[in-house]
């Protein structure tokens, strides 16, 4: 895959990411910063490390899944790896000053 080619489907995977939401909070994941690295080989391979607001997230496993299906679908991506990770632990500062401003922090 070119450099071009790579550059779009990762502006892709931006754009499939703030589609995924955690049920009670109306802020995509990507916008709450829940997304920590994406790595996109030039084969395809996807890697996505991403955590939650909670460990203990009662949403965890539909969050999780939502986002390999989602990033599975994209073409160009051949396989989507989702790696939940807690370092380091989630805090309201890692979210976009868009998602503060929703969520009332600002």
């Amino acid at each position: 895959m070119t450099a071009e080619e790579k550059a779009k489907i990762e502006e892709r995977i931006v754009e499939v990411l703030k589609t995924v939401y955690d049920p009670e909070i109306p802020v995509d994941i990507y916008n709450l910063g829940l997304i920590y690295r994406v790595e996109l080989q030039d084969n395809g391979q996807l890697e996505v490390d991403m955590t939650l607001t909670a460990p203990n997230c009662p949403a965890a496993d539909f969050i999780v899944e939502d986002v390999r299906l989602k990033l599975d679908g994209i073409e160009g991506v051949t396989e989507a790896k989702i790696n939940l990770v807690f370092e380091p632990e989630w805090d309201k500062d890692m979210m976009s000053e868009e998602a503060k401003l929703e969520l009332g922090f600002m």
